[in-house]
């Protein structure tokens, strides 16, 4: 918790000398592994870390592993397990990316705008390439994300019997929504 406190910190900080960079600490992340066989891997995390300068582009989230929540306790513990995304060890997932087409984007005026995604996405000690399209919608000088896109496990070294038993979904959708 020190750890995520010093983060935000940080990044409040490097954000403060342009008023056009934007944060919040309560963007939304969603996991959900469901498969036909169980419905109950699905957490979301409503405590997300998320900068983002409509200026550059760039944007960041970073969720704290712990703070996913599920419905399931037992579900909850297993998720922060050592056999699965083992949160001691790997507190965080973090996302550093920037839109691609921000210099098509007029973020100055209402309106729904499609953002081009790209950037690296770090997940228990792994860290892979990411790319989706997200949704932006200004309103009233508010800017809303929302962004969908699906991972594979096995790309984080996330594997075990539950995947392989069709328990757990091996690509998961990760949903992604943030208003700064």
């Amino acid at each position: 918790m020190k750890k995520l406190s010093f983060i935000l910190a940080l990044t409040l900080f490097a954000f403060a000398g342009n008023a056009q960079k934007r944060t919040t600490t309560s963007a939304v992340v969603s996991f959900d592994a469901t498969t036909p066989i169980d419905e109950l891997p699905k957490a979301e995390n409503k405590t997300v870390i998320a900068a983002f300068d409509p200026t550059t582009g760039t944007i960041a989230f970073e969720a704290a592993i712990r703070n996913f929540s599920f419905s399931n306790a037992m579900m909850q513990d297993h998720f922060n397990g050592k056999k699965w995304l083992n949160s001691e060890q790997f507190p965080t997932a973090i996302f550093k990316g920037i839109v691609s087409n921000i210099s098509k984007l007029d973020l100055t005026k209402d309106g729904n705008y499609t953002a081009d995604v790209e950037g690296d996405l770090t997940i228990h000690g792994a860290t892979k390439p990411v790319k989706t399209t997200a949704t932006i919608v200004v309103a009233n000088k508010a800017i809303t994300a929302n962004a969908a896109f699906s991972i594979k496990l096995e790309d984080f070294n996330v594997t075990g019997g539950a995947i392989s038993a069709g328990k757990i979904a091996p690509e998961p959708k990760i949903i992604v929504k943030a208003t700064w």
